[in-house]
């Protein structure tokens, strides 16, 4: 367990029960507190009760995406500090720029490790 992530507020949005489950499992056992969101609505009716510290969202996802989600994230002055992780397993300059348009603060592809998801957190949060 890593004391500098203990109780970091996490929030996860992927439609992919394995992607969630995975990420929880890595980011729980060095001691955040992580909630999953399955897409954008879900995500965000949750952001305003979690007030999470940072947000990790797949791209690709049904009724809302992940740039979408970030721009209406990015949009929302209460919100806009929280910093946004793009999740995709496309890469490519198109992602990265279309990402950074939207106000993501990082990109991260999948298959993520453990050591990217905690070098982030480290990095945006902590």
């Amino acid at each position: 367990m890593d004391e500098e992530l203990q109780g970091v507020k996490v929030l996860v949005i992927d439609d992919s029960k394995t992607i969630r489950r995975s990420a929880e499992n890595m980011l729980t056992k060095e001691g955040c507190d992580v909630t999953t969101a399955t897409d954008g609505f879900d995500a965000l009716a949750k952001i305003a009760d979690l007030r999470p510290e940072i947000i990790f969202v797949d791209i690709m996802m049904p009724r809302l995406d992940g740039y979408q989600t970030c721009a209406l994230i990015k949009n929302n002055s209460e919100f806009k500090a929280i910093p946004v992780v793009m999740l995709s397993s496309k890469d490519g300059l198109f992602v990265r720029a279309r990402g950074r348009i939207v106000g993501s603060d990082r990109y991260i592809s999948k298959p993520f490790s453990k050591e990217e998801l905690l070098g982030t957190i480290r990095t945006l949060v902590v």
